[in-house]
């Protein structure tokens, strides 16, 4: 059986680790099975296909894994208690548990596969597997369908802002393997957020995500003409560690942020340097955290004095938006009820995308985790989405209105 256009598309992947969620009956053990193949085709690799159980690794994979191998006329050897394959080139490929993932320690391994990660103790990755790949730079593929936001997406997360590290997400049915209406059915007999985590390959934990209209769909390479040309509109937070901001440029009643800037341990003077620096002889709207009206990080003159000094447009009101209001503009940017996205970033702001993935409300409540560390640049977005496309209000026939209206200073 060849592989599907997703599964070659991951195959074809060169990244040293490639995180891979996927729906239900998409095909991830054939895609393991084909990937232990690729890797041990090499003379003398060591390669391991990682289950959650024993029982997982006999009635799974294990016989599926011969009869590939006895249609090459590769085997030269079976162990059928340790689960072990020798091939004729002397590659050796090995099914395992996590069940008894310590046993592995010590050992040296060219291309680990990881087999329903999301229910796998997380230790058995970082603990026991990863350092087993260093002295010959081997390779993981980690493959299996999302068990809400545990470890597994926070693995898929990272990768797709990681070098040598990529993500995929593919859904049930586009995995070519089961019939539209059997989709349908199951569609209709599993609630919607069964469905979308076990056949959309969906991270469902919405009750605490604040940017949950982000999608992997808004992460996108734009071609924009006359772009270096164009007026930029900059978002920023005033904090000592780290300064930031994220810069945009404004097209078509949409916004794509092409840059993203933390500094640590900075101050307005300097971010007003690498800003210039980045994109010199430009026109720069900036919209502000409004607190700046006062003191300033390390100056006595006060961030909006210094912005505007710097010849920066200031678009801001007396106090910051309300942060419901603020977060639920770039959600409706960033996917609106139509599916419309109108609010994209390029692929080089790896830190605003996993911002955007991973800033979380505190639990049980509806106010943003400021310890987390993803705030800053989330905050300087809410403040630029805010100030160039708010969200319009319906008011009532004869109900009083109540303008916030920007200030350039």
């Amino acid at each position: 059986m060849k592989l599907t256009a997703p599964q070659q598309t991951i195959s074809d992947d060169k990244s040293r680790f490639r995180v891979v969620a996927a729906g239900r009956r998409f095909g991830k053990t054939f895609l393991a099975i084909n990937e232990l193949a690729k890797f041990a085709r090499f003379p003398n690799q060591k390669c391991l296909y990682m289950a959650t159980s024993y029982r997982q690794a006999k009635t799974v994979i294990w016989q599926d894994l011969l009869d590939t191998l006895y249609s090459k006329n590769w085997i030269k050897r079976i162990n059928q208690s340790e689960l072990m394959v020798t091939l004729v080139n002397g590659s050796t490929i090995t099914l395992r548990s996590s069940e008894n993932k310590d046993s592995l320690r010590g050992g040296k391994y060219n291309f680990i596969a990881l087999d329903e990660f999301a229910d796998m103790d997380p230790d058995t990755w970082f603990s026991v597997l990863r350092p087993t790949l260093s002295d010959t730079l081997g390779h993981a593929m980690f493959i299996g369908s999302p068990k809400g936001r545990n470890h597994f997406w926070d693995l898929w997360a990272q990768a797709g802002a990681t070098e040598d590290w990529s993500s995929y997400q593919f859904t049930t049915i586009q995995g070519g393997q089961v019939a539209p209406k059997e989709i349908e059915d199951a569609r209709r007999d599993l609630d919607e957020r069964r469905f979308q985590q076990e056949y959309e390959a969906q991270f469902i934990t919405y009750e605490s995500v604040i940017f949950y209209g982000f999608t992997e769909h808004n992460v996108i390479k734009k071609d924009i003409p006359g772009i270096n040309n164009m007026p930029l509109y900059i978002g920023m937070d005033f904090n000592i560690s780290p300064m930031s901001a994220v810069i945009g440029i404004k097209s078509n009643d949409a916004l794509h942020i092409i840059d993203e800037i933390e500094i640590y341990g900075s101050d307005t003077f300097e971010m007003v340097k690498e800003i210039k620096h980045r994109y010199p002889d430009r026109v720069y709207n900036v919209m502000p955290d409004a607190t700046g009206r006062a003191g300033s990080t390390n100056s006595v003159i006060s961030n909006h004095v210094i912005l505007k000094n710097n010849g920066f447009k200031l678009f801001t009101d007396l106090t910051n938006p309300s942060v419901a209001d603020s977060i639920n503009a770039v959600n409706a940017l960033l996917r609106n009820s139509s599916g419309e996205i109108r609010l994209t970033i390029d692929p080089q702001c790896v830190r605003l995308r996993e911002c955007l993935i991973k800033h979380t409300y505190k639990e049980n409540t509806r106010q943003p985790d400021k310890n987390s560390g993803f705030d800053h640049l989330t905050d300087s977005l809410r403040y630029l989405v805010f100030k160039t496309f708010p969200i319009k209000q319906n008011v009532s026939r004869g109900a009083p209105v109540t303008r916030s209206v920007g200030r350039m200073l």
